[in-house]
């Protein structure tokens, strides 16, 4: 569904999306993280996630740069019109270990993983 705006040329309402899966660390603080950035222009999202002190806020910054490229390459879309329209941070397979305790009892561990997407489009007048 691309629409040509007559005024300048741009495409537009055009949805570009980009996802990293399996990412190792918990859905729960990758949502944290993607609430910060979302409705915001991709300039401003880029620097919020350089200074937030999350470690899934790295993980985030290289999809989000992943989907502006995209757009460049593949759209023509310049980055500076660029708006995270949608992001989300979904629960991926967790992986499940045991740890041995005292008395012959078996402690479980379980690594959570998670999959980020961050869709950008043009902002619409």
């Amino acid at each position: 569904t691309e629409r040509t705006c007559s005024r300048r040329g741009e495409v537009m309402g055009v949805r570009v999306k980009a996802t990293a899966k399996y990412l190792r660390g918990s859905t729960r603080r990758a949502q944290l993280v993607v609430r910060a950035i979302r409705g915001k222009q991709v300039a401003d999202a880029a620097s919020i996630l350089r200074f937030l002190p999350h470690a899934s806020a790295r993980d985030v910054a290289a999809v989000l740069k992943s989907a502006t490229a995209n757009a460049e390459a593949n759209h023509g879309i310049p980055a500076d019109r660029l708006w995270v329209v949608d992001a989300s941070a979904d629960e991926g397979p967790t992986i499940k270990r045991f740890r041995p305790r005292a008395q012959g009892r078996a402690f479980s561990i379980n690594k959570p993983m998670t999959h980020i997407t961050v869709v950008v489009s043009p902002k619409e007048a």
